[in-house]
């Protein structure tokens, strides 16, 4: 055992998160919220950068959740207040438009935007928000927000879209992460795919979520690892990441104009990548697009054998052989860090140091560029694997990550 101790970053129970968030509303606003809601981060076995090209995910519902304690207003007011942020917000929805919000709040009065853009009768609302979803850790905290809000809204003006979390409407649910897309994409400006939204919003306890990026089609995998006696570990690097920073959108930009140039709605099309290949590098094929030749070819690379990994978990999943998907990960890791570059010297050490303690294979998730990385291994092996991680942090004179189990949980409700 390292003698470096692992921070374990704990999900809050049902009742403390809605308790938090009733307590700090009240303290806002003075009164009592109609009600809490609560919605799930994401964790994602497989499938980094595929949603946004047409192709498939494997994402689930962490246990830790975002929780929003909300009141309907008539007036067509917004009041917001967050315990993580020191910024309230308060304005009308009326004058709310893609680009007046900045910061947090986008995130929430851009999910009532998007629904009165969907012809749905969304008012005013008070909320106030607690999280222990991760910040800037790649689990997808601005999903949970968004989800949280949305089905916080569905409930207060009646939209009747969600359903209860035992007997969810899927179909309605598929508006409800419409909406949410919406908001992330052009009220914050952060150019995501579906992938977080769907999870939050449509996952199930105990399964992991194969999404069909274009159809919007899902099963529900059965992804129970404790049965196994595996677990999944997550390393939170601390090595903080953004979506609007540029290097997200440019990465997308150069799969679009990719998919554009060898004549494909999006490169999930692309059945022979080594064809699709010498297209994109003869000669004249990308003159007036302003990207470079060899960084094209290795995105496209990335993207067309991730969605085949995603296939090849998800048949190993239905087999029983768990255990295989290990090295899966870690050639999805090689994948992301070498022809996506969307990798760090973070992510790089936890997944390193994660495999040559034990693990069977480990990978970043997110959006890249900091956030955290999971790990598979097995469930007697979790302390002794985290605290061989946080060593080589510390050897690399890194901040100390912090860590969690990912267990397949429950939907926004």
């Amino acid at each position: 055992m390292s003698e470096f101790p692992a921070e374990w970053l704990d999900a809050w129970s049902v009742e403390d998160g809605s308790q938090a968030a009733t307590t700090l509303f009240a303290d806002v606003f003075g009164e009592q919220p109609d009600g809490v809601w609560s919605a799930p981060g994401r964790g994602n076995l497989i499938g980094e950068h595929t949603d946004y090209n047409g192709g498939f995910v494997l994402p689930f519902a962490l246990p830790h959740r975002t929780y929003v304690a909300l009141r309907r207003r008539d007036d067509g007011r917004v009041r917001l207040s967050s315990a993580q942020e020191p910024t309230p917000w308060e304005g009308t929805l009326a004058d709310v438009v893609p680009g007046g919000v900045a910061g947090w709040p986008a995130y929430v009065v851009g999910v009532a935007w998007a629904l009165r853009e969907a012809g749905y009768d969304v008012g005013g609302f008070d909320a106030a928000v607690t999280s222990c979803v991760p910040y800037g850790a790649g689990l997808s905290s601005s999903a949970a927000l968004e989800a949280s809000v949305a089905v916080a809204l569905d409930a207060v003006h009646g939209l009747g879209l969600a359903g209860p979390v035992d007997a969810v409407s899927d179909a309605g649910r598929k508006v409800l992460a419409a909406a949410c897309i919406r908001a992330e994409n052009e009220m914050a400006g952060a150019p995501t795919g579906g992938m977080d939204q769907a999870a939050s919003l449509r996952a199930q306890a105990g399964h992991a979520l194969l999404l069909d990026c274009v159809s919007l089609d899902v099963r529900h995998i059965p992804f129970d690892l404790a049965a196994d006696d595996l677990a999944l570990l997550v390393i939170d690097t601390r090595a903080e990441h953004q979506l609007v920073d540029g290097q997200y959108a440019a990465r997308r930009d150069t799969c679009e104009t990719a998919a554009r140039v060898l004549g494909v709605g999006t490169l999930r099309e692309v059945t022979d990548l080594d064809a699709a290949l010498a297209t994109l590098a003869a000669p004249g094929a990308l003159d007036g697009t302003g990207q470079d030749p060899a960084v094209v070819a290795r995105r496209v690379r990335h993207v067309v054998t991730e969605i085949e990994r995603v296939r090849e978990v998800v048949d190993l999943l239905d087999s029983g052989r768990t255990t295989a998907v290990g090295p899966v990960l870690t050639a999805a890791h090689e994948s992301l860090r070498d022809d996506y570059e969307v990798s760090c010297h973070e992510l790089d050490v936890a997944v390193d140091s994660a495999v040559q303690a034990g693990a069977l294979g480990g990978r970043m998730i997110g959006g890249g560029f900091g956030g955290s990385a999971i790990a598979l291994v097995h469930a007697s092996e979790v302390e002794q694997v985290a605290g061989d991680v946080a060593a080589a942090f510390a050897s690399e004179g890194l901040r100390a990550p912090g860590f969690l189990v990912a267990v397949a949980a429950a939907p926004a409700g």
